[in-house]
């Protein structure tokens, strides 16, 4: 069943640039979707006008999920939908965490944001989930601040809000930027799990072509605001047809092979005024 339809979305700010550029994205409940490209492909903007979190651009297009459509919504009905049946992980996660209260606070006031509950049970619900996503002694780091938190954990805080309310659909981006190569890969691994656990369908955006290669089902290729390539992973992977997917490709590290003299480029997109 698809959970998420993305139809002919376009995405216009201010001076005439446009950062998404007829768009159309399927992904299917319980399934992980990478969007990969370069920085300024237009990743991140697809996921906040999905999320409805443009309100200075022009978006045209359709989006719905589970069948309704979410694109003309008013901000009330969003903001239900919104860290209940959507959640979303953001990059930078210190900057998305209030400095001025202990995580487990604000997981707790996520949850009774949308459950209605009582602060006993929101703290039960946020001290749950740190042990849920791997954060040694829940009830104590639960009162602890972000800046008491490394990287990586305060990305597990981060998981931790946005699953807690038990989402059908998480919009990851750059989960792993900015982490070390272990952390990466228990991050990785700890949305694996909570997938399968949960079947929380997963929309991974990335500029890491090993990230998908690990833990999504299918990719789109984003260049200059448009897909240039969709398919399963392991046949884009294995057999890509558009020349930037090749370059994107050829530009991945390799440690079965020498390492090239040149990395390929490709001319500038044009640009939709």
């Amino acid at each position: 069943m698809t959970l998420l339809t993305v139809r002919d979305l376009t995405v216009d700010f201010a001076g005439g640039v446009r950062a998404v550029d007829g768009l159309d994205l399927d992904l299917a409940a319980g399934a992980v979707l990478g969007v990969v490209g370069e920085s300024g492909s237009g990743k991140s903007v697809t996921s906040l006008a999905i999320m409805g979190l443009l309100p200075d651009a022009r978006i045209t297009g359709e989006v719905r999920f589970d069948g309704d459509r979410l694109t003309g919504l008013d901000r009330r009905a969003l903001r239900r939908l919104r860290g209940d049946r959507i959640a979303m992980i953001f990059q930078d996660p210190l900057s998305c965490l209030n400095p001025y209260y202990p995580v487990g606070f604000q997981i707790a006031e996520a949850y009774r944001a949308h459950r209605r509950a009582g602060r006993r049970e929101g703290h039960r619900v946020a001290v749950r989930m740190l042990d849920r996503v791997g954060i040694p002694e829940p009830e104590r780091r639960a009162r602890a601040y972000p800046h008491e938190f490394s990287g990586g954990m305060r990305q597990r805080v981060m998981i931790a809000m946005a699953l807690c309310l038990e989402p059908d659909l998480l919009i990851a981006d750059e989960p792993t930027t900015a982490l070390d190569v272990t952390v990466q890969a228990q991050i990785l691994e700890l949305m694996r799990e909570l997938r399968e656990r949960s079947g929380t369908a997963i929309m991974l955006i990335t500029h890491d072509m090993g990230v998908v290669a690990g833990l999504a089902d299918e990719v789109v290729v984003m260049y200059g605001g448009r897909a240039v390539e969709r398919g399963r992973v392991r046949e884009v992977f294995y057999r890509p047809r558009d020349a930037y997917t090749k370059g994107l490709l050829a530009c991945v590290p390799r440690v079965d092979g020498p390492l090239p003299d040149r990395l390929p480029t490709l001319s500038a997109p044009e640009v939709t005024a």
